[in-house]
């Protein structure tokens, strides 16, 4: 009797790393269900996950470590992510922004900015961050 291929076995691709593997990410976002649903996107990827809810805990998360990109809700409970925004683009970490109203309700000095709208699907949550990083969001 001959059993069944394994396809983990004989599928290369099904060896390969996740399409994010051992990337550092933080996701700034303040409704925790999404926040969560993300962080579980990415993780499943690949990416260790970092969060924060709070413009205050974006900046402690800043602090003490070094993301290789980031997610950024574009509103903050209630607050403008401007001075956020500037902070990831001086440390050199790469973003997206993450909103539910629009480019127009985005920091205008950060135009160039890729945006995610709310609401996505998981792979367009993995396609922008692989694009972001110049991967391929099936590698």
């Amino acid at each position: 009797m001959v059993e069944p291929a394994d396809p983990a076995r004989s599928d290369p691709a099904s060896r390969a790393p996740p399409a994010l593997a051992g990337l550092r990410l933080l996701v700034i976002e303040d409704e925790p269900l999404v926040a969560m649903d993300m962080a579980a996107t990415l993780s499943a990827a690949g990416a260790v996950v970092e969060r924060a809810g709070t413009l205050e805990a974006a900046r402690r998360r800043l602090a003490d470590l070094r993301p290789d990109a980031a997610l950024l809700d574009g509103n903050l409970q209630g607050k403008p992510v401007d001075t956020l925004a500037a902070a990831l683009r001086r440390q050199g970490v790469p973003f997206v922004f993450v909103t539910g109203y629009g480019r127009d309700a985005l920091p205008p000095d950060f135009a160039d900015v890729a945006v995610l709208e709310k609401p996505f699907r998981p792979a367009q949550l993995l396609a922008a961050v692989a694009a972001l990083l110049g991967r391929s969001p099936s590698a």
